[in-house]
């Protein structure tokens, strides 16, 4: 299925071809290891049957797929088979590949696999024993931020002090125009972008936010929050970010890869997290917006609400919230969001 055209980009290395592009992209260091090890393991999966990458049909693939199960939770094969389907997407587009052997395998594929796992179940009152062993006040606030918002990692490492308006404490510079009239909310919105700059400063994630969102602050946020900002170092960019690393990078503006290591090491400490357990088994970043996304829905009943703090498209409450600020959102919200802080 090769065309004439080198697919490794003069290399003769296909995988390298595509890693490339994506980083180009603006993917992830993270992202793109995880794609390497994926395809790596695929290729010599090939090679022990005498195939090369442009030599696989859907039936190999398929087989690969097959072999996967009994080894790796399904959601972990679901994402391995999107992995490999998006390379040889990738590679055919642009003319490397004649085709992409993946197209049927992805529609034959076995409907156990889920592309949206079932997660861990983790109650409130273990979430909030969880978050009662984190002292760190930047670990805490992080998490708490997280867990309160529903926003990703990366949303929340472009957060600037201008995003946060708490009404009185330590914050170094005014609001942004658009918390006016709206304190104790934080800002999240959806321009950033991975390797562009924003209020003046290259940014190393982007939002994925449909909509800007307005997202109240309630009184436990509020409370770490405060905690933080009276102990941050001194922000190196004059964006003044609101989150920035108290280690070795001392002042530098959190990056999604600390975020992760930062969520990480509190889980494994709490048995949440184990190499190589997928996205059902294992507390990330993005778990929290799963368990905020959850519960905030059971307690509220209210889905056009929740996806409005989640930045997806809600267009029947967009007007209310945008227009009438402390109405419909805020209420609905503060009525009830856990409590995730101990008494």
């Amino acid at each position: 299925m090769s065309s004439d055209t080198d697919p490794g980009g003069g290399t003769g290395d296909p995988v390298m071809y595509f890693l490339e592009d994506i980083t180009f992209q603006g993917k992830s260091r993270r992202t793109r290891d995880a794609y390497e090890r994926v395809l790596r393991e695929f290729e010599s999966y090939l090679e022990g049957r005498g195939l090369s990458l442009d030599d696989a049909n859907h039936r190999d693939c398929m087989a690969w797929v097959h072999q996967l199960r009994g080894d790796v939770g399904e959601s972990t094969v679901a994402t391995y088979a999107s992995y490999l389907h998006r390379f040889y997407a990738y590679m055919s587009e642009v003319g490397r590949f004649e085709e992409n052997p993946m197209t049927l395998v992805m529609e034959e594929i076995d409907e156990s696999i889920s592309t949206d796992p079932q997660r861990r179940d983790i109650s409130v009152p273990a979430m909030r024993s969880f978050v009662d062993d984190i002292g760190h006040p930047l670990n805490r606030a992080v998490i708490v931020t997280l867990l309160k918002t529903g926003m990703r990692a990366g949303e929340l490492c472009n957060l600037d002090s201008r995003d946060l308006h708490l009404g009185r404490g330590p914050v170094e510079t005014g609001p942004r125009p658009r918390l006016d009239g709206r304190p104790r909310s934080v800002y999240v919105a959806d321009e950033p972008a991975r390797g562009e700059a924003y209020n003046g400063e290259t940014r190393t994630a982007s939002n994925k936010r449909k909509r800007a969102t307005t997202v109240p602050v309630d009184d436990e946020l509020a409370t770490v929050l405060r905690e933080w900002l009276a102990v941050r170092p001194d922000p190196r960019s004059d964006a003044r970010p609101l989150f920035v690393s108290t280690s070795g990078d001392w002042g530098k503006r959190l990056t999604p890869d600390m975020v992760h290591h930062l969520v990480e090491t509190h889980a494994r400490r709490q048995d949440w997290y184990r190499e190589g357990g997928g996205a059902e088994e294992n507390v990330t970043p993005h778990y929290f917006r799963h368990f905020f996304t959850t519960h905030l829905r059971d307690r509220t009943g209210d889905r056009g609400v929740v996806k409005y703090l989640r930045g997806d498209v809600a267009s029947d409450v967009i007007d209310t919230y945008t227009h009438d600020w402390g109405d419909r959102v805020r209420e609905v919200y503060e009525s009830n969001v856990y409590r995730i802080l101990p008494r």
